[in-house]
């Protein structure tokens, strides 16, 4: 397709089309001109999160008897590590009904926390504020459940990312009932980590399979041949990352003392960190409380570099920009952490782990020197914060390469050349996602705060204007940003007027300043501000009730299907007219009929010779999988409207009634 023309919607109904200059670019969700190739990226990368006839999209991972996500078709469970990159990137641009189903999943963690009395699974009793590996209803998992579980330590550095998760969602959404619940829980869980912490040197102890990427750190292998706790440099930084926005929850629930509290914590944390660094400036792994270094790169015993505690400390601001350059100058400087353009975890091989270098443990392939896109997102959002856009552009331009061809497994195996189940006929995971997460969330970074939003552009110089076309959420408010020039930034302008709250390289949005509906241009060096390009978009469904009737071939939807269909094409739009086109409901029904809109508008792409089909029985497999989406949509909204409860809300009574006069008119 021209990159020069007007994306056309993915029901092939042309909303627009024009000749565009040969650096111009327009798309449903990004325009811009300059770098065509990086915006028709940005593009393709928004696509993963919308139903798409062409790309693999994050509603194949809903399941409709959990009315939540899971990490894939054949993994029914919430990771948090697996989770942890994707969620981090998408949380701003998440709109419903993704936040219903996100929260849903994270609270499988939550709602089964330890408490020193629940039983999990394989009968550990984890103590209060454990998460977890994962968790499904009535089920979980408080340490790594791979590997010898039984010398296994509780699951430390999981606990740490999911407070950080739910705190950064906490941060967004700026909901006081939701505060109110979550609060108590993410305090319990930093208690929790806080216990690990020496008072003597301020690091935090953990065990075998402490770690995120668990169980490919072993702790300390004591002298007797057993094995204990060390010094966890990630888990130091995820803590400290975590505490950052825990702090600006209990400012924004007005809880100061306790905001002093884990400011204390934090800070006594941030003093650690010098001990856990290497000389030349990056970090390592992990310290033996006998002293033995691990993570020392070219060191004769345990010289391997260790990327997860490197790029996270980049990716979340726990260092400077100095020490952030330092460190991604030394991992530029070792190419074997990169051989497929993809980050692995160590390099070279871990000569410290558990079990031999055999099976799933072999170099290359699983948690030792596999590729895991959870954590490729992370280092996208530190290479965003450098600057470094050829690096980004690699690693979307990799991921596509295997979601072309409906192949978004984790880990990649053979240093992320390669899917791990290749037995399947189609791969789709939620860590996948995390690459196109990262790189729309890498373009302003957003750094959320009890009083505020702060955005740091980061746009490639060979971009001189781009326009987001989608709103990012702040509270219940909407943001549409855009940017204009290069250079540093000279003038900010909010719905028409001047904006004062920037310096060069930042723009800080109070939330109590801001109206319900932003629009935001950021000018670069000497530009002048094109307000042809800052108008609000409010998206509307493309599909049509009369494009939804037609559908009649059998073979591909039932005829029940389709008809269910549009009793949920009419819900929305009576809701919509209602003037609750915004709520829950309204957005789920509307996934459900566009993800169904989708898979006929493969179909026609198939027949029209305009997409080539996948290999082998692949094909067949991928156009069930859009048609199982749907329905497991609908059904999802038609099991959400069943049990639905009379004394709930008034808004509820009325959203119940419109849909029962729908389903018996």
């Amino acid at each position: 397709m021209n990159s020069r023309i007007l994306l056309i919607c993915w029901l092939l109904q042309p909303v627009f089309v024009s000749v565009l200059t040969a650096d111009e670019f327009v798309g449903k969700h990004y325009r811009g001109k300059g770098d065509v190739e990086y915006l028709e990226l940005l593009e393709k990368a928004r696509r993963f999160f919308d139903p798409d006839p062409v790309l693999p999209n994050i509603s194949m991972l809903y399941s409709s008897s959990l009315n939540s996500l899971v990490e894939g078709p054949t993994w029914d469970a919430w990771w948090i590590q697996n989770s942890y990159g994707t969620t981090y990137c998408a949380l701003l641009f998440y709109q419903e009904p993704y936040l219903t189903f996100l929260q849903n999943a994270q609270d499988f963690w939550f709602d089964q926390m330890g408490d020193g009395k629940r039983i999990g699974a394989n009968d550990w009793q984890a103590p209060d504020g454990c998460l977890c590996d994962c968790a499904r209803p009535g089920w979980i998992m408080y340490k790594q459940g791979d590997g010898r579980i039984h010398i296994h330590d509780w699951g430390v550095g999981f606990t740490a990312a999911g407070l950080l998760m739910q705190s950064e969602l906490l941060l967004i959404s700026r909901d006081k009932k939701a505060i109110d619940h979550y609060l108590p829980m993410l305090e319990r869980s930093a208690n929790f980590i806080d216990t690990r912490r020496d008072t003597n040197n301020n690091l935090f102890l953990a065990g075998p399979a402490g770690n995120l990427l668990a169980p490919s750190y072993a702790g300390w292998h004591k002298p007797d041949g057993s094995y204990g706790q060390a010094y966890l440099a990630e888990l130091s930084i995820t803590f400290i990352a975590a505490l950052d926005r825990l702090i600006e929850v209990e400012k924004l629930a007005g809880r100061k003392t306790q905001a002093e509290h884990y400011s204390m914590i934090r800070d006594l944390a941030r003093k650690g960190l010098p001990r856990l660094m290497t000389p030349e400036g990056y970090f390592l792994r992990s310290i033996d409380p006998d002293g033995t270094l691990h993570g020392v790169y070219g060191a004769p015993s345990h010289g391997y570099f260790e990327t997860t505690p490197n790029q996270d400390a980049i990716a979340f601001r726990v260092i400077d920009d100095l020490q952030a350059e330092t460190i991604y100058s030394k991992i530029a400087a070792i190419p074997g952490l990169r051989p497929f353009k993809l980050i692995i975890p160590n390099y070279p091989a871990y000569d410290d782990m558990y079990e031999g270098e055999t099976g799933i443990w072999k170099f290359g392939t699983w948690v030792n020197g596999g590729h895991w896109s959870t954590c490729e997102g992370r280092m996208m959002m530190a290479y965003s914060r450098l600057g470094k856009y050829e690096d980004l552009r690699q690693s979307m331009k990799q991921i596509l390469s295997f979601a072309e061809n409906f192949r978004m497994d984790n880990p990649l195996i053979r240093f992320g050349s390669d899917v791990y189940q290749p037995d399947q006929p189609y791969n789709v995971t939620y860590d996948a996602f995390a690459i196109p997460a990262a790189l729309i969330r890498g373009l302003f970074e957003y750094l959320y705060r009890a009083d505020g939003l702060t955005l740091i552009p980061h746009i490639p110089e060979g971009i001189t204007e781009i326009q987001q076309l989608d709103p990012v959420r702040f509270g219940n408010k909407k943001l549409w940003l855009s940017a204009q020039g290069s250079g540093e930034i000279t003038s900010v302008e909010i719905n028409g007027k001047k904006w004062r709250s920037f310096n060069k390289t930042s723009v800080f949005l109070p939330y109590d300043q801001l109206p319900d509906n932003v629009s935001i241009i950021i000018l670069f060096g000497n530009t002048k501000a094109d307000h042809r390009t800052a108008a609000l978009s409010f998206p509307q469904t493309t599909v049509t009730r009369d494009f939804l009737q037609s559908v009649s071939d059998t073979s591909a939807g039932s005829e029940e299907l389709k008809n269910r269909m549009i009793r949920q094409f009419d819900f929305y739009n009576q809701l919509t007219d209602s003037g609750l086109g915004d709520c829950y409901e309204a957005a789920h029904a509307r996934l459900a009929f566009e993800a169904f809109a989708a898979a006929f508008g493969r179909r026609k792409l198939l027949e029209e010779g305009k997409m080539q089909p996948l290999p082998g029985h692949s094909q067949e497999a991928v156009d069930r999988l859009y048609l199982k989406t749907a329905e497991q949509l609908c059904t999802g909204i038609e099991n959400a409207m069943a049990s639905s409860n009379q004394s709930l809300t008034s808004q509820s009574k009325k959203i119940s009634d419109i849909y029962q006069s729908i389903k018996n008119p």
